[in-house]
């Protein structure tokens, strides 16, 4: 067959060079008896284009073959080896995947290589070609036509899912990002979490909505397990938690049809083309909040681009239908509330974690809320803990400072404690400085910290402890110059005869004190005028020490 170009060539060669057959077949490489045909079939159809008053000829048919590269006629062939017999052997292969696909079987079906093999088994003389291209046939179905929707102002925003993988201080960690759409507009925003759970769902609507100061009439999902409860039939039973988020903000829902993404295809569409705008440049961050703070600013700079569809930003189509959404309410209190009984290590366990409260607790039914990063615990109303929450299995989250009523019954056992190795960095690091072998005085100090003391005024008291020597760094020192340090800070006010006797008490505690390491921090009663501590002299007074 030859292409247009060369018919063209032709017929110029033949009509406007005078040229013929043979010259051109010569010059072309057609064949002599080829080019003569196509010549005398255009001449034949250009003379029934010419004469006039034939309304019998087809003009546009006439249009067509001269402007049109010749065809082969090649008619239908008759299929030498496919054979009626041989289909209908086929079709039962199929029907049998079929009824496999109905019965939850999918993985098990047959593929076309299998149907194949079973057919040359029977001693059917068919090539795996013919079976492959048999089955297309016998498969192929209309492709679906879609509709497309027109979008009111404030009526319609999508939700769903996508799962990204990040390095989170240094560490490969899956995570799950809630992303919004507005199908009016195409805003877009997403939040990212550790889990699909209830509390993650509800929260990321909490803070979407927030973000807009208002929401849409109807919310949009798939068949989400956070969205969806069960089936009845062919009915949908929505979650206690999207019923909360629907009657608490007052919009509607829709629930898509089953593999039906193109009933929300704009959110699909979303998942993919945020992921890739945000994460295929970076994915590594020293915390998830700086994540979520990045994946925001992705969202924003996408958002203010201009859409070809409308010439218009996202941004400025939402400030559009901003007058068409719900008022605006206090965020939903995204929390999964839950009970559990204190065990004897003093922790409650949610999602195969544990986490500790207050070691007089153990025994105890606590009301526990879950956040999406954090969990409290109460004891009637009242806070008794409150952890970062954990994201893996099996974990555990100890505070030191749950366990110190116990620890001064067992002080040996702190050395080994999990909590200890939990502790902050710079607790552990003051009991392996100065109070190893110490326990007992190290659980007064922490008790100390919790109670009375804050940490800056212990490292305080400690820093000049050790200016002296690192050995007077004890509980009762630290103690003293902690409440010295408060009593140099806290401006005079009239005081009880008492509070007078005990100031004084200390005071004289103190210079005792002074007297006996040569610091004098105290003067007499009459300068009542405090002195830097420790000169230079008295320094080198302790060096052989």
């Amino acid at each position: 067959m030859i292409m247009i170009e060369m018919m063209q060539k032709i017929l110029m060669m033949y009509t406007h060079e005078g040229k013929s057959y043979r010259e051109i077949s010569r010059i072309t490489g057609v064949h002599r008896e080829t080019v003569g045909k196509y010549i005398r079939q255009y001449e034949e159809r250009r003379e029934q284009l010419l004469k006039e008053g034939n309304s019998s000829v087809d003009i546009q048919s006439l249009i067509d073959a001269l402007t049109t590269a010749p065809k082969y006629n090649v008619g239908v062939r008759p299929k030498r080896k496919i054979t009626d017999e041989i289909i209908e052997k086929i079709k039962t292969h199929l029907e049998e995947n079929e009824a496999k696909r109905n019965r939850g079987q999918k993985k098990q079906q047959k593929k076309a290589i299998d149907i194949f093999e079973a057919l040359e088994a029977e001693g059917i003389n068919i090539s795996y070609s013919t079976v492959r291209r048999t089955i297309r046939s016998l498969e192929r179905k209309v492709k679906e036509a879609y509709i497309k929707a027109l979008y009111a102002p404030g009526q319609i925003c999508e939700f769903d899912w996508g799962e990204v993988k990040l390095r989170i201080n240094g560490k490969l960690q899956t995570f799950q990002m809630a992303l919004f759409t507005t199908a009016y507009g195409n805003y877009r925003m997403a939040y990212l979490f550790t889990k699909q759970t209830t509390e993650c769902f509800q929260e990321a609507h909490a803070l979407f909505f927030q973000h807009l100061k208002g929401n849409h009439q109807t919310m949009v999902y798939d068949n989400m397990k956070v969205a969806v409860k069960r089936f009845v039939g062919t009915e949908k039973e929505p979650t206690k938690a999207l019923l909360q988020l629907s009657i608490y903000y007052g919009f509607q829902y829709r629930l898509c049809n089953i593999r039906r993404g193109n009933e929300k295809g704009h959110v699909e569409r979303s998942v993919e083309v945020i992921r890739r705008k945000a994460f295929a440049f970076r994915d590594e961050f020293s915390s998830l909040a700086e994540a979520n703070q990045y994946l925001q600013e992705v969202c924003q700079l996408q958002n203010s681009k201009t859409q070809s569809e409308h010439g218009q930003t996202a941004i400025q189509r939402l400030e559009e239908e901003h007058s068409f959404l719900l008022p605006y309410l206090p965020p939903f209190d995204a929390a999964r509330v839950t009970y559990g009984r204190v065990d004897k290590y003093s922790t409650i366990t949610i999602d195969q974690n544990r986490y500790s409260v207050p070691d007089h607790l153990v025994g105890e039914l606590l009301m526990i809320k879950v956040y999406s990063t954090r969990v409290y615990c109460f004891l009637h109303e009242k806070q008794v803990a409150e952890h970062d929450r954990l994201t893996g299995c099996q974990e555990w989250r100890l505070d030191l400072n749950h366990y110190l009523e116990t620890l001064k019954k067992k002080p040996g056992a702190l050395a080994g404690s999990t909590a200890l190795h939990q502790a902050p960095k710079k607790i552990k690091n003051l009991y392996e400085t100065y109070f190893i072998k110490r326990e007992k005085e190290f659980i007064q100090l922490l008790q100390y910290i919790r109670d009375t003391a804050t940490f800056a005024e212990v490292e305080q008291a400690i820093a000049t402890l050790k200016a002296i020597h690192p050995s007077h760094v004890t509980t009762d020192k630290v103690k003293i110059l902690c409440a010295k340090n408060r009593d140099m800070t806290v401006v005079q006010t009239p005081v009880s005869k008492t509070a007078q006797e005990i100031a004084e008490r200390s005071l004289e505690h103190l210079r005792m004190y002074d007297d006996m390491f040569h610091t004098h921090l105290i003067k007499s009663k009459e300068d009542n005028v405090h002195e830097p501590f420790a000169t230079k002299s008295m320094e080198r007074s302790y060096t052989g020490v």
